[in-house]
């Protein structure tokens, strides 16, 4: 299949790159040409529009900041779908939106996945993330391939929705990992601990999760660099928020953390990198919540595997 990826940022740049670095046959966009040049002197070929790329390739891939975004290409690309055409939506999306740009396609003849990415941006890097795909699964044996290059653990999650549901799950759960570390850091330095020492207690403890793992690292360096920034994280509790109300599930911790992050976002803009948010307490107290011997960016240090679809059980 010839491959179509629009969008190469912090997380497109690093799924398209897997796909070449496998040999895949990829023609890619972005409004960035420097991100374009970069993926062509990888082997990537230049698209020079979302139409040109839909009409040329099998499968088109998009990976946006925002549902807008992925309107706006969506709507550029339309009229080149036919049928035996997949468009694949690797953006973090509103469930609801993805339904209704995947039925314009699906009117057309074409198929459409929703399979947003989970597990940062440095497994994006070496194709050892998760990924979620939500369609029928004619359609996910198809891509499965690709996706198997792109990540790790491949998950069909039910019909076209279905997966931007269970991504912004996980990126709520996500999010409150996040605002509990950087609390429970700046308690730990404020009674005088070890940072290094109260790392690795909750590293080994019931209090662990993968979040503590890659994110605590980066704030105790200081740079506080996830490739993940403070706009994007509201974006994503904010469509958390949306399914909930839609499911009339009334939220007590989500409305704090958008409110949390709103003011982040109002002290430190919305470019902030995402684990600054611990700026907040900082300020607050005038302590420095960091610590010597950790690293300023997460590597992930597993060597590249090729994937496999996750079997749930029953």
């Amino acid at each position: 299949m010839k491959t179509g990826f629009i969008g190469l940022g912090n997380v497109g740049g690093k799924l398209s790159g897997s796909l070449l670095r496998n040999g895949a046959n990829v023609m890619v966009h972005d409004l960035d040409p420097a991100l374009v040049d970069a993926m062509v002197a990888k082997g990537a070929s230049a698209g020079e529009s979302p139409a040109r790329i839909m009409r040329e390739c099998d499968v088109v891939i998009t990976c946006l900041p925002s549902p807008a975004a992925s309107d706006a290409v969506l709507s550029e690309m339309l009229d080149e779908v036919t049928t035996g055409k997949t468009w694949l939506e690797m953006s973090t999306t509103d469930e609801a939106e993805v339904k209704r740009l995947g039925a314009l396609v699906q009117a057309r003849g074409g198929s459409a996945v929703d399979c947003p990415v989970s597990g940062g941006c440095h497994r994006a890097d070496t194709g050892n993330i998760a990924i979620f795909a939500g369609c029928d699964r004619e359609t996910f044996e198809r891509v499965l391939p690709l996706l198997t290059i792109m990540g790790r653990r491949v998950l069909h999650t039910g019909d076209l929705g279905s997966a931007s549901v269970l991504k912004v799950l996980t990126n709520f759960l996500a999010t409150a990992n996040l605002l509990s570390v950087a609390e429970a850091l700046t308690v730990a330095k404020g009674a005088g601990m070890d940072l290094g020492v109260a790392y690795e207690a909750v590293r080994i403890s019931s209090g662990n999760s993968f979040v503590h793992e890659t994110e605590s690292q980066v704030i105790l360096n200081g740079s506080r660099d996830i490739s993940f920034t403070m706009d994007l994280v509201l974006k994503d509790i904010g469509l958390f928020q949306q399914v909930a109300d839609r499911a009339g599930v009334p939220l007590e911790m989500n409305p704090l953390m958008i409110d949390i992050f709103k003011d982040g976002i109002a002290r430190y803009g919305e470019r902030e990198l995402s684990p600054n948010i611990i700026r907040r307490l900082e300020d607050a107290t005038g302590l420095e919540v960091t610590a010597p011997g950790f690293p300023a960016l997460m590597v992930d240090d597993e060597p590249e595997e090729q994937g496999a679809e996750v079997i749930v059980r029953r």
